[in-house]
This record gives C-alpha cells, structure tokens and sequence, in this order.
C-alpha cells in the first residue's frame, strides 16, 4: 500500500505563519468569519479535508458574513481593474457583445437594487449568456431564497480558489 504525499500547495498553506495564511484565505474569500474558521482548523491532511471544512464554514455564516464575502466580489461583467482573479473567473463574458455587456449592466443594477449586493455566481466556465440567464431567473427570488442560491455559489467559488491555493506546486 503507497502511501500519497500532501500536495507541495498544501504543505505551503499549512506552514505558513498564521497573519500570512490568513491574508492568502482571505484573498480566497472576503469572510472574516469563514478564513477563521479554516485557519483554527489548519493544518489540513488533504485538499478535500481543507474543501469540506471551507463547506461546513460556509453553512454557519451569517447574513452578515454572507454580505461582507459578496463585498469582495466585482459585478459580473466588470472585474476588478488589475485583478487576475476575477478577469479569470469571468472570463466568460470577456467576448460579450456589447449588447450582451449592456444587459448585463442593466440586470446587475436591477438585481443590486432589490437585493442589496452584488449578483453572486460561480463564473467559472459560464458563457456571458449564462450569466444573463441565471440572473434573470434568480432576480425572481425571495430574499431568503437568494440567500441560500448565494451561499452555495460563494461555497462552488471558494473550492475553485482554495484548490488553486493548494494544489499549485
């Protein structure tokens, strides 16, 4: 029976000094509530182990925590200027048209006015048309509702940063 190595990613995650590990699962993620809790829990034996303990934080965040992580989140369709990140994640909306962008602008605005954040959803690997769709479904939505949909996106959106943070070598 082989054993497997912790991934060289991880290994650098779990030792590093706690202000600098912190700063790197905030990057991750803009909850203060949810990078504490993955650090209390550092070190990690497995990706997977870091992933369900990203999960189960997720899933106790408050109201409050949910806002301030969609607070670190650009509108889709404008990523930050300078950040790789978020022009990666959305890069399904790079070669938009321009009637499609417009739209897009329309429908975060509109979404923004009667939810009060940000149109949150896992970009990755989406088309601008996508997006489009989702919001116009979910720009229908209860609060509480939208809350939960919310939730399980920033959920799918910190597995896909955490594992870049990990599993890089």
């Amino acid at each position: 029976m082989t054993s497997t190595s912790m991934p060289p990613g991880l290994a650098r995650f779990n030792a590093l000094e706690e202000h600098a590990a912190f700063t790197a699962l905030h990057e991750a993620c803009a909850s203060t509530a949810w990078a504490k809790r993955l650090l209390a829990a550092r070190p990690y034996a497995t990706p997977e182990a870091l992933y369900t303990a990203s999960d189960a934080a997720m899933a106790e965040l408050t109201a409050e925590d949910l806002a301030e992580a969609m607070a670190g989140h650009p509108p889709i369709g404008r990523p930050k200027p300078g950040d790789p990140t978020s022009a990666r994640e959305q890069r399904g909306m790079a070669g938009a048209s321009a009637e499609l962008k417009a739209e897009m602008l329309e429908l975060n605005l509109a979404y923004q006015e009667k939810f009060g954040h940000v149109f949150l959803i896992c970009a990755t690997g989406r088309t601008g048309e996508q997006m489009r769709d989702a919001v116009r479904e979910r720009i229908g939505n209860t609060r509480e509702r939208e809350r939960e949909i919310v939730r399980t996106e920033l959920g799918k959106i910190n597995r896909i940063r955490l594992a870049r943070l990990v599993e890089e070598d």
